[in-house]
């Protein structure tokens, strides 16, 4: 393996410029889903409204995702990073109007929320472009066998970002409210504007004249198929992460079952991503080197174990460090999984790999939400948590037991 260090990569001044443009932005993503989350439960009081919010945003990111990849390859980058960068402003700008005017609006709880919903949808188009756009910039500023590490420390920073982000949304809106929240939030979406201003264009390197776009969208599609490792992975981690998406009524634990409060929740809500930021900081020092198709297969277990003992449990630390540890087993999935893709994808391909995979994304963590919305409504918060832990535990052991490849593979 060629001997590097994560430092020789942050030399890189145009990576690190992207990183922490990607740091605020994330930070704005995480505080407004732990807002959303809250503002929601308290205007309806029911875990399914919470379930909407997801589905309110993976219905136009996966349909649009595809089409989001051909563009990403045929144009530049910088400025599709850009508009995307500039529309979510302008979007969440937009649940100021409630947020300040609700009352002297006369609007009910159920019209704030429906108005939510709608504002949600929209930025589901938004994120079916930028989710695939920072990864994709990767390769084209950092050398190719610095890859693995700057894969790494773009983890590193989603993750330290997701953590401050959950925390300081509760905090933040138990401190000042959720109408000055969502003003922290625009901000911090305008701040990470004016780093990425100072990245270079990257035009597209596709050299085909008049791609048809169907064909481009099957082009990726056939090469995720074919990449059976790829295929194999990102499988286990979606229908892993679909019934395992406890997070989502966090909300729900933290105000009815610990009535911890909206301090309690941000903690709560960040527990998962601290323990991936321990993970990713521990394997960028100490790489996994063989061995990661069962590794994988371990860690997604071992998931499923952590989100069953979070829904039992009824003491605030112990389920906080079930989310901890489950946090940290993911993080080793994300690592494996983001390695995975960018060392086995050819530039020209990479905006619809990178596209088809945040379908993947998207299908786990907002259908997670979903389901977990729809499952707390059938069955109860407690047993819905117990009985999406449990099937991501089947989910796992299922695919480990008929994916040869799976098991076998490494990098």
């Amino acid at each position: 393996m060629v001997s590097f260090t994560p430092l020789r990569v942050l030399k890189n001044i145009e990576f690190r410029h992207l990183l922490t443009g990607r740091f605020f932005l994330i930070i704005a993503f995480r505080m407004l889903a732990t807002l959303l989350g809250w503002w929601v439960y308290q205007l309806t009081k029911d875990p399914f409204s919470i379930g909407l919010i997801g589905l309110s945003e993976v219905i136009p990111a996966v349909s649009c995702a595809l089409y989001a990849g051909h563009v990403i390859d045929m144009n530049e980058k910088k400025r599709l990073l850009l508009i995307c960068n500039y529309a979510y402003v302008v979007l969440i700008s937009l649940l100021l109007i409630p947020a300040f005017l609700g009352h002297k609006l006369h609007f009910t709880g159920h019209e704030i929320t429906h108005f939510i919903y709608a504002v949600i949808f929209f930025t589901g188009i938004c994120r079916s472009f930028l989710g695939p756009l920072v990864p994709s910039m990767i390769p084209r500023i950092v050398k190719q066998e610095n890859l693995p590490y700057a894969v790494t420390l773009n983890q590193a920073t989603f993750l330290i970002a997701s953590v401050s982000g959950h925390a300081l949304g509760g905090f933040l809106i138990a401190l000042i409210t959720i109408k000055w929240t969502l003003v922290v939030i625009v901000s911090c979406m305008v701040l990470s504007s004016l780093f990425f201003w100072t990245i270079n264009k990257q035009f597209s390197e596709n050299t085909k004249k008049d791609v048809k776009v169907f064909e481009s969208m099957k082009e990726g599609l056939a090469y995720i198929y074919k990449t059976k490792e790829i295929l194999g992975a990102q499988m286990l981690d979606m229908f892993a992460v679909l019934f395992g998406g406890a997070v989502a009524m966090i909300p729900v634990f933290a105000s009815d079952i610990l009535k911890v409060g909206s301090e309690g929740f941000g903690l709560l809500n960040a527990a998962s991503d601290i323990g991936s930021m321990i993970i990713i900081i521990t394997l960028s020092l100490v790489p996994l080197r063989k061995n990661q198709g069962k590794i994988l297969l371990f860690v997604a277990t071992g998931f499923g174990l952590c989100i069953i003992g979070f829904g039992l449990s009824k003491m605030y630390w112990l389920s906080f460090a079930f989310l901890v540890l489950s946090g940290m087993l993911d993080g080793i999935s994300v690592v494996i999984r983001g390695t995975i893709v960018q060392l086995k994808t050819p530039e020209e391909i990479r905006g619809r790999v990178l596209s088809v995979n945040s379908i993947f994304i998207m299908s786990s963590n907002e259908l997670g939400q979903f389901e977990s919305g729809l499952t707390a409504k059938l069955m109860g918060v407690v047993r819905s948590v117990v009985f999406g832990g449990t099937m991501t535990v089947l989910t796992a052991l299922f695919i480990g037991a008929t994916s040869k490849k799976l098991r076998k593979m490494q990098y």
